[in-house]
């Protein structure tokens, strides 16, 4: 198994995609993502199709999209997108097991160092991760984790 959480393969739609509201361009993810993620309310709306957008753009409140259409913002979600609050420090950036920016500095304070990468890569070796599910990116969290480290270094 690779470094990575997910051995994904995205789909197609979203090569050329762009966010209907800011312009960025999409990243795919899997209809399970979405399945996962919207609150109960929102659920019966996802459209019979298997890949969808995903919008990383921080300050746009859309998180799903298809091609021209807007399907779903930040207020259709259960959980938080940390993505979309970076000054939010409760807010996930990994979901699988719970790691948030305020979490990452408060490691760093205590010891010095973090171990949230090394933590997090032990559990993808053992088979724990379930990115696809959990993170509303439908992918690997290790990038933005990675970030979040470096980013609570530079506060220190």
């Amino acid at each position: 198994m690779s470094e990575a959480c997910c051995e994904f393969h995205p789909p197609t739609i979203c090569g050329p995609a762009k966010c209907p509201a800011c312009g960025a361009l999409g990243k795919p993810v899997k209809r399970i993502t979405l399945g996962a993620l919207l609150k109960p309310e929102a659920r019966p709306h996802i459209p019979n199709q298997e890949e969808f957008c995903f919008c990383r753009t921080p300050a746009c409140d859309v998180i799903y999209f298809r091609p021209g259409e807007i399907l779903f913002r930040e207020e259709d979600l259960a959980v938080k997108v940390g993505l979309k609050e970076p000054a939010d420090p409760s807010a996930p950036v990994c979901y699988c097991f719970g790691w948030t920016p305020e979490k990452i500095r408060a490691e760093i304070q205590v010891t010095g160092k973090s171990t949230v990468v090394e933590q997090i890569k032990a559990q993808v070796k053992a088979g724990n991760c379930y990115c696809e599910i959990t993170n509303p990116q439908g992918s690997c969290c290790l990038g933005n984790v990675t970030g979040a480290v470096q980013k609570a270094k530079e506060r220190r």
